[in-house]
């Protein structure tokens, strides 16, 4: 009950710093020669029907939405996740892999991106799709319970000999949960029983069942580290807390039991090192790295009444890492280019809408709608000038604005006392993809 009073007052707090937020104008940074540019072209988007094992096209699509819910439906966000859902459609493999972009370099999958088009699909109603890509991180996951960096979209294995990265157990676990309780069915869970208890023994051995950080490794920056990061460390955390409710829904007290036990000892220790400033390497003597998208690991839905000093963390890191396109970087640290990243962006969107803050989510979505492609999809970054770049779709960003659009929609059902901000026209001469905002900042967050 203090821990849920602390998160209401962190609320209220921050409310004054949000509200600035989103007022700000995005400071100067550098922005170097070379920029780059879109990775995809038009021709991603099927305007006619293209048979085969997964027919494509305008009458297909139609068709395969009409099995599920499009998510947003009734807000200004319907179009953008509609396209969103179809695109990450388009990236999954009738074998459950889940392309990370549209060809080339992200024509891999990344168990972190697959997890949450996992999720993504089963929020929108799509469960068989959902659960056929938790059974291809099944069928691709090590003996050790963890993963690879990435896959071949066959499952046969890594395409290079990149360095593993140990979150993938973790949002896996987190996947897992969350597709199993969408489903309704108990059967769901039982068919992940490899992939439960084979990654949380992983988080286990990683974590020394909680009592310590796990060694350090590569996450959502993809660069090599020496020390641990939050964005490490967090996502085992949400799968241990994962784990706990999944083997609770199974009947395993004792399994249970000892992911609870563990996931309260690592909490403990995260606090220990982090909290500080809840920084990317913590504190205690390994201060740095500033503050980064992984802060968002520990709010909802990761993670339930995160404490004020959290809340505050989050809140700053949309202001240290904005970027002068509007959107954020990866980290407060992140190289000065000048271009802003869709996935954190959406993250700071996912989170803001599950821990109640719909104006704030509602802006970051506004802003991502309005840096879509000329074909309608997600891109992975935005340059400086408003500019979309890198490849288009991103599967990590079209999957979290799908769920963030279907968080928001629901919070405007009958009987919820949450009302969206309107969205303001843009004056006369704006463009789309301009900097300018489109959102009213609300007089108050709280």
């Amino acid at each position: 009950m203090r821990r849920g009073l602390a998160w209401s007052a962190a609320l209220m707090g921050s409310a004054a710093m949000s509200v600035a937020l989103m007022a700000a104008t995005p400071g100067a940074t550098a922005t170097p020669d070379a920029q780059p540019g879109l990775a995809t072209g038009p021709g991603w988007r099927a305007t006619q029907e293209v048979p085969g094992p997964v027919p494509r096209g305008p009458i297909a699509d139609t068709t395969w939405l009409s099995l599920g819910s499009v998510p947003g439906k009734g807000t200004r966000w319907q179009e953008m996740s509609r396209t969103a859902l179809l695109d990450l459609h388009q990236l999954s493999r009738q074998n459950g892999a889940v392309a990370a972009g549209a060809g080339g370099r992200w024509n891999y999958s990344w168990p972190r991106d697959t997890a949450f088009v996992a999720v993504a699909m089963a929020r929108t109603g799509h469960q068989g799709e959902a659960l056929q890509a938790l059974r291809f991180l099944q069928h691709v996951q090590l003996v050790d319970g963890g993963f690879e960096a990435r896959y071949l979209l066959d499952g046969s294995g890594p395409p290079d000999d990149r360095a593993r990265q140990s979150d993938g157990a973790g949002w896996a676990l987190w996947a897992a949960w969350e597709v199993s309780r969408s489903s309704g069915d108990a059967g769901a869970a039982a068919s992940l029983r490899s992939l439960l208890d084979n990654a949380t023994g992983f988080a286990l051995a990683a974590t020394d069942n909680g009592r310590q950080l796990p060694p350090a490794s590569p996450d959502y920056w993809e660069v090599g580290v020496s020390r641990t990061s939050l964005g490490t460390v967090a996502p085992l955390l949400a799968g241990l807390e994962a784990s706990q409710k999944m083997y609770v829904a199974l009947g395993e007290r004792g399994l249970a039991e000892r992911s609870g036990a563990a996931a309260t000892r690592l909490r403990t220790i995260i606090e220990q090192q982090f909290a500080g400033g809840w920084e990317r390497f913590g504190s205690q003597g390994h201060r740095g790295g500033g503050l980064d998208a992984a802060v968002t690991f520990l709010m909802p839905p990761f993670a339930q009444s995160p404490s004020s000093q959290v809340v505050d963390a989050w809140t700053r890191y949309q202001l240290d890492a904005r970027r002068p396109g509007g959107g954020l970087a990866p980290g407060s640290q992140w190289k000065h280019d000048g271009i802003s990243w869709t996935p954190e962006t959406a993250l700071v969107a996912y989170t803001a809408a599950m821990s109640g803050r719909p104006d704030l989510s509602a802006h970051w979505l506004d802003w991502l709608n309005e840096h879509r492609t000329a074909w309608g999809s997600l891109p992975e970054k935005v340059l400086a000038t408003g500019a979309p770049a890198g490849p288009a779709p991103l599967a990590w960003t079209a999957a979290l604005v799908v769920l963030t659009s279907a968080e928001l929609a629901a919070q405007q059902q009958p009987g919820s006392k949450v009302v969206l901000p309107v969205r303001v026209a843009q004056p006369a001469g704006v463009a789309a993809g301009s900097t300018s905002s489109t959102s009213t900042p609300p007089a108050s967050l709280g």
